[in-house]
Parts: C-alpha cells; structure tokens; sequence
C-alpha cells in the first residue's frame, strides 16, 4: 500500500488557529479537530493541494503558501504550509461525502494548542482528539 500524501494549512488570525471540527462517518465514529487540508490529487502539487483544500473547507481564498514541515499522518506524510488567506469570515464548506463530515471552523486560541514550531510557524498537532 502507497503512503497518501497530503497537505494542510496553518492559518492564524490574530493569535488565533483555524481548525476544522470533523467527525467520522463510521458508525460510533469519533470526533476531532484538524487543520484545514486533505489529500492530493492526481498531478497535483502540495501547493496547488493545500490552496484547494483551504477553498474548499473554509471558502477562503489561499493568497501566500509557504512550506513549513513534513509531518507524519495516520496514514502518510503531510506537508504543512504557513499560509495567508484574503480579508474574509471563513464559512464551512461542503463535504464530497467520502471523508470525514465537516461540522464546524473555529479560531481556537494557540496558546491552548500544544504545539511545534518550525521556522518561526507555531504548527498544532494534524489532530486534536474530543473527549466522547
């Protein structure tokens, strides 16, 4: 089996993370919060990825990607982009109905996040698990 390769989007907005709060489609399926991103498609830069995805997910418009990190994922590796988005309220996008559902977006406080820093970019865990 391949390693998926995907990407995902550090947004801060006055000390502030987006997150996206998912939940499993599995039945008895937890769920969690997670940086903005998700899969690459076929052709498909991490770049190009990350920009797409954050579209997707939050309706925002992707105007600086810049890498940061590698880091591994449940089930591959993620490049992760410090990335500035255009003026503009987040709203929460459609799912496509094959990955997590989205509920929400939130701007969760850093602070609170445990975190890792790579070039200067405070990045949040891929991951943050809710309590059941």
């Amino acid at each position: 089996m391949s390693e998926r390769k995907r990407a995902a989007a550090v947004i801060v907005r006055d000390g502030r993370v987006l997150m996206v709060h998912e939940r499993s489609r599995r039945s008895g399926g937890g769920e969690w919060w997670t940086l903005p991103g998700g899969g690459l498609e076929p052709g498909e830069t991490a770049e190009e990825a990350v920009r797409r995805e954050v579209f997707e997910e939050t309706g925002l418009v992707v105007s600086d990607a810049r890498h940061v990190l590698e880091m591994p994922y449940p089930s591959g590796m993620t490049s992760v982009f410090a990335v500035t988005v255009a003026d503009g309220e987040p709203r929460i996008g459609s799912d496509d109905g094959f990955g997590p559902e989205l509920l929400g977006l939130d701007w969760l406080p850093a602070p609170e996040l445990p975190m890792e820093t790579s070039g200067g970019v405070p990045v949040p865990p891929m991951i943050v698990v809710l309590p059941s």
